[in-house]
């Protein structure tokens, strides 16, 4: 039977609070972090709010040394400060693992280069190219030589997938395995998952597991409106995100990260390390289906949750709480709240289920991970975070979301949902040590 591995620190930066103290009270007072897109012009576009990290925030602090900062993404500098949080809450000194035995497993978008300022350069070497040629037909030569003249080469590396990991490794000096997720939505619950599965396999002693994301800049807001997926709700940023309402009209964009430290429980023991929970479960299917689509049947999502709960060795009547995926779109909430029904049955009417995606918006490859943290602050506060903006359920959402306040509640085992596009399911199932 695999060694149980524990979660012994927390690391977040996300719209609603940077660092676990501000985050828990955000969730506690049900604050929405949604408000007008700030960073970047953004007149003419149909969805124009986004749920940003505080413009104020500067991870140059956490990096060593600190020009390091110009070769990272938004997204790699929020994951280096959330993994260097959460080392800092799990007591973990720069001597207390062997840096072979730490590992970084981390959720990162797959889209290409993300920033804004990457993006500028781009179209900026797009018009050097049309002016130089005399024509609007893109000149793909004269493209490539604007594009170099505008470009430092080192800033391309910011735009690889892989880069986020990279950069939290050197930063922590983990040795250990490193891997990348890019599925989507599920990106930073696969992450985690796949964390706990390198300690089961006795490939590391300790992981730094989450995920960073970073898309609100045009490339990213205009295609995801194209998919028609976006709210576009702009006179009432902080009222734009509402899963499982009658009124939505799809998910509101966000950005940051979260890491947490894993450990084999017996190498915590033996530091004495603070524990939050057990990360007792994880699971991941696919639909196979579509793109965009989940399974009407909401079997692939139904499929991920009984493998977490198997996997764990919890039975569906043992779990007080669940963190919906629940992005506020009209076919997920329904599958969602299929799927749950089906999974739990006649237990699901009492069972509270609440989407945190109402106050953080949708942190696509980081979402998993920073509604992880979410689940964990719930377990050992005592509280169910809330699913604001829920004035007028959807008559075919009818479970309990815990609508726009948070209520107290001793949890034992909560599980924690993320349901992403190409048909990506995952799940994990953390519980009281």
């Amino acid at each position: 039977m695999p060694e149980r591995v524990v979660v012994t620190g927390v690391g977040v930066v996300s719209p609603i609070g940077v660092g676990m103290e501000a985050f828990e009270q955000a969730l506690r007072g049900g604050r929405s972090g949604v408000g007008p897109i700030t960073a970047f012009d953004c007149a003419g576009f149909e969805t124009r709010i986004a749920a940003q990290v505080d413009p104020g925030f500067d991870y140059s602090p956490y990096v060593v040394p600190a020009k390091a900062v110009k070769l990272m993404s938004r997204a790699a500098g929020f994951a280096v400060a959330a993994a260097a949080m959460a080392r800092r809450d799990a007591a973990l000194p720069a001597d207390g693992v062997a840096a072979d035995r730490l590992g970084v497993s981390l959720g990162a978008s797959g889209m290409g280069p993300a920033d804004v300022d990457m993006v500028e350069g781009e179209i900026a070497a797009v018009l050097d190219a049309v002016r130089a040629s005399g024509t609007v037909a893109l000149d793909v030569p004269a493209f490539a030589r604007a594009f170099r003249a505008r470009t430092n080469p080192l800033s391309m590396l910011r735009g690889l997938p892989n880069i986020a990991a990279a950069h939290v490794a050197i930063q922590q000096n983990a040795r250990g395995p490193n891997s990348t997720i890019t599925t989507a939505c599920t990106a930073g619950t696969q992450a985690v998952g796949e964390a706990l599965r390198a300690i089961q396999r006795g490939d590391a002693d300790v992981m730094l597991a989450g995920g960073a994301d970073a898309m609100i800049n045009p490339v990213g807001v205009l295609g995801f409106s194209m998919l028609g997926t976006l709210s576009r709700r702009n006179a009432e940023p902080e009222r734009a995100s509402r899963p499982f309402d009658r009124d939505r009209d799809g998910f509101v964009m966000g950005e940051g990260a979260a890491v947490v430290v894993l450990e084999r429980e017996a190498f915590a023991r033996a530091r004495r390390a603070p524990v939050w929970a057990e990360l007792a479960g994880y699971a991941a299917t696919c639909d196979a289906y579509r793109i965009t689509d989940e399974r009407p049947d909401a079997s692939g999502a139904l499929a991920a949750m009984r493998g977490c709960l198997a996997d764990a060795g919890v039975p569906p009547a043992d779990v007080d709480y669940v963190n919906a995926h629940g992005t506020g779109t009209l076919m997920n909430d329904l599958m969602e709240t299929r799927a749950v029904k089906e999974f739990f049955g006649q237990r699901a009417r009492e069972l509270p289920i609440s989407s945190t995606k109402s106050m953080l918006g949708h942190m696509l490859a980081a979402a998993g991970a920073v509604e992880l943290c979410a689940s964990l602050v719930a377990l050992r506060s005592g509280f169910l975070p809330p699913t604001i903006n829920l004035d007028t359920p959807d008559p075919e959402c009818d479970l309990d979301y815990v609508p726009k306040v948070a209520r107290p509640c001793r949890i034992e085992a909560a599980l924690s949902n993320s349901f992403g596009f190409g048909g990506q399911n995952a799940c994990l199932l953390i519980r009281r040590c």
